[in-house]
């Protein structure tokens, strides 16, 4: 199912107005398809999608983290320290647009604020979020390095004295966390390969 399909499935059980489902999507797709996003893009919702379809009988609500999936990037400005507080805003007027609960917009807000930290959570369906958003860092290597030179692409606008020490502080995080991966699921599938990958890219910068 491509991303455009999938997000108008996912709103037409809220809403029967096609026109403001047309011009959601639509803001979903100009965001994602900005100039410099060379990884978070819609690429990166289709590999999030298709991880999450392995995982989709283990989810209590799917369509919950599918709204997160779309909105968890769609503020990207490299530059900011806000991208998720941002994102998570724009879900919240965009779903009561739709006529979500307040329930439910916000714990789509909460799902998406957690793909800051990457903290594990209370909440599973959380978790899943967060392991298909890392999913790319439990890859083999030369899908892996692809993706750092995009993220590199991303970040052009610092030289290489600026980006490296503050990639290698992302990375060393991630080595620090009890566990990248949050589900038991993903955690066998990816944390292995993930921890190799981030060491031999730490060796590289």
């Amino acid at each position: 199912m491509d991303l455009k399909n999938r997000f108008e499935q996912l709103c037409l059980p809220f809403s029967a107005d096609n026109v403001l489902i047309s011009t959601l999507w639509k803001e979903i797709e100009k965001k994602y398809s900005e100039k410099g996003r060379h990884y978070h893009n819609l690429l990166h919702l289709e590999n999030m999608f298709q991880e999450l379809e392995l995982v989709r009988d283990k989810i209590s609500d799917f369509t919950e983290v599918s709204f997160s999936v779309f909105y968890h990037d769609v503020i990207y400005d490299a530059t900011s320290k806000t991208n998720e507080e941002k994102s998570a805003l724009t879900a919240e007027t965009r779903l009561s647009e739709l006529g979500f609960s307040k329930e439910r917009i916000s714990i789509i807000s909460t799902q998406i604020l957690a793909t800051k930290s990457h903290q594990k959570s209370e909440d599973g369906d959380t978790n899943y979020l967060l392991d298909v958003d890392l999913s790319v860092l439990g890859k083999d290597f030369d899908t892996y390095l692809n993706y750092t030179k995009m993220i590199r692409k991303e970040y052009s606008i610092y030289p290489d004295l600026l980006y490296k020490p503050g990639r290698k502080k992302v990375l060393k995080h991630f080595l620090e966390l009890d566990s990248i991966f949050k589900s038991e699921y993903f955690k066998e599938k990816y944390e292995t390969q993930a921890k190799e990958n981030i060491a031999r890219e730490i060796k590289l910068l």
